[in-house]
């Protein structure tokens, strides 16, 4: 896997950034259309305290570490006519961590992908594994699990934005699409991560028996 993703930089680099962006930029898009357009971004002005806070002898690491992946960075919001908030999009630390890692995954799948078909690995099991990459990257782009609902206050702590994006559901309906959330995403990311193994593994198995034929000698002579 490393290999590939130094053959071609470019292409993890623009794909890992692609993804990211979309990864921030697509839920509140998708809320804009369906429900209204957002008319508030704001990044948290308690950020400014972090350090103070993460100085602070009088606060438990324990504590310090048990708040933080739920502290809020930014958020994308839109105000309702009837006052209060018609929907949120909030990014918080868990949310950013899991959107790089996925767009670490996305982008180093396609590196791989792109060494495997200059290797020439094709097949039914190649073509498979490149629909299910890049379903993994689709379902991740679109945010399986955000946390919307705590600028909406709707109970649910864990919502997928297409949740949101229709009106009228009931909290039984909105406690049913935080479990299945959670679930998607893990499972996604996971498939994801294999795909990626076993992409890497097919690739560096290819690699090593072309390298075998191209320099039999090297290895005969090889002690």
């Amino acid at each position: 896997m490393i290999s590939a993703i130094r053959e071609r930089p470019a292409l993890f680099s623009a794909t890992a950034v692609a993804t990211l962006a979309l990864s921030v930029a697509l839920p509140p898009l998708l809320l804009s259309v369906a429900r209204k357009p957002a008319d508030y971004f704001t990044v948290n002005p308690w950020l400014r305290r972090l350090p103070e806070y993460l100085a602070a002898p009088s606060v438990p690491w324990r504590e310090k570490l048990e708040k933080l992946p739920d502290l809020a960075l930014f958020w994308f919001s839109s105000d309702s006519p009837m006052g209060g908030t018609e929907w949120g999009f909030v990014v918080d630390v868990r949310d950013v961590a899991r959107m790089i890692g996925t767009s670490l995954l996305v982008g180093a799948y396609f590196a791989l992908w792109a060494r495997a078909r200059a290797l020439g690995i094709t097949g039914p099991g190649a073509r498979v594994g490149q629909r299910g990459g890049a379903l993994g990257a689709l379902v991740s782009i679109v945010g399986l699990s955000t946390g919307p609902c705590s600028v909406m206050g709707c109970g649910a702590p864990v919502l997928p934005v297409v949740g949101l994006a229709f009106v009228g559901l009931s909290s039984t309906t909105l406690a049913a699409l935080s479990s299945v959330s959670t679930i998607a995403t893990a499972v996604v990311v996971l498939g994801l991560g294999a795909g990626v193994a076993v992409l890497g593994w097919r690739v560096g198995a290819a690699a090593a028996l072309i390298a075998s034929r191209t320099y039999p000698s090297a290895r005969s002579s090889a002690p």
